[in-house]
């Protein structure tokens, strides 16, 4: 699927397989012999979850949770929203926080905290994306698929306006797009 909106393909469906089946490795190395429960942050992390998951070769729990701070806008407004919890108690627990994208880190590090708060053993972030750029938050990163410019990118899972989530690819949206 192509759109006139992509101004430049980043990551092609190749190199997005292979990066995450190295993640997936590192993942397995790091927890062998541990149970860690892998949290995806939803909407846009879904697809690199699924993908990712099945490249960890331990066993391993799932849950979801649903925060943001972008709302339908291209910048983040600073402000989380979580939407959804968890589903199971995060005490005593060895936790991958799985994220599309880390930008402002501001989401990251408040979920971050909030877990360790709430009795998780540990908390690593595990991200597709990283925009060391427009840190503002330093939050620790322990898994990172790509680090990318400060453009707005979408596909794979990450959206503008809940619009080219299931593009195979990583793409950089004309600014045009975005501001129609």
């Amino acid at each position: 699927m192509e759109y006139k909106e992509i101004k430049k393909i980043l990551f092609d469906k190749q190199q997005i397989e292979q990066k995450v089946c190295e993640i997936g490795q590192q993942i397995s190395k790091d927890y062998l012999g541990k149970r860690p429960l892998v949290v995806c942050t939803l909407k846009g992390a879904v697809t690199f979850y699924a993908d990712l998951v099945r490249h960890i070769e331990c066993d391993v729990e799932f849950d979801f949770i649903a925060a943001s701070s972008y709302g339908n806008g291209t910048v983040s407004s600073g402000e989380l929203r979580v939407s959804k919890d968890l589903s199971s108690n995060p005490r005593g627990k060895d936790i991958i926080l799985v994220e599309d994208i880390i930008d402002t880190g501001r989401t990251l590090a408040n979920l971050k905290e909030n877990l360790l708060y709430r009795g998780a053993n540990s908390v690593k972030i595990c991200t597709f994306l990283d925009k060391p750029s427009r840190r503002i938050v330093d939050v620790p990163v322990d898994y990172v698929g790509f680090s990318i410019p400060d453009e707005f990118v979408v596909g794979y899972g990450l959206d503008y306006a809940e619009k080219y989530r299931n593009l195979a690819y990583i793409g950089i949206l004309d600014a045009d797009a975005i501001n129609n």
